[in-house]
């Protein structure tokens, strides 16, 4: 089956298997930020931007993706500059092992496109499914808070 989509930014035409999830078809085509964590959608480190929103791509099927508008980590820096997420990650110390850092990231931007000064009780409900085993949450939230221009 053939899914036509945008990927960050950029329009896509792929075969995907009816079965195929999307988490394996991204990082099938390239998108090594879309990580494994659980297969059962309680971890985040799988998650993705479809139409504006996150979602985990590991209970998403690939054919799914078909005439949407994904997002990944790869998409967030343009022109070699960060995204605002990204650098406050880095600049704040959010970022430990790294392993769930593009999940995070991934929330984080889904919430500053739906509320651009969350308060620190709107971002902590949307980094919501999102597991860190290393930083205890504490330098995310003030990650978002900063990208969101509140630092």
């Amino acid at each position: 089956m053939i899914v036509r989509f945008k990927l960050n930014g950029e329009l896509m035409e792929e075969n995907v298997a009816e079965d195929e999830r999307a988490l394996d078809f991204l990082r099938r085509i390239g998108m090594k930020s879309v990580k494994e964590g659980c297969g059962e959608g309680e971890c985040g480190a799988c998650t993705i931007i479809v139409n504006g929103k996150n979602v985990v791509s590991c209970l998403m099927l690939a054919a799914e993706l078909d005439g949407t508008e994904v997002l990944t980590t790869e998409g967030l820096s343009k022109k070699g500059s960060l995204d605002p997420i990204q650098e406050a990650f880095a600049d704040i110390g959010a970022v430990q092992c790294g392993f769930c850092t593009p999940g995070m990231e991934m929330s984080a931007k889904a919430l500053l496109i739906k509320n651009s000064n969350p308060s620190v009780e709107e971002i902590k409900k949307g980094l919501e499914g999102n597991l860190c085993r290393c930083t205890g949450y504490f330098k995310i939230i003030d990650a978002v808070k900063k990208a969101a221009g509140k630092s």
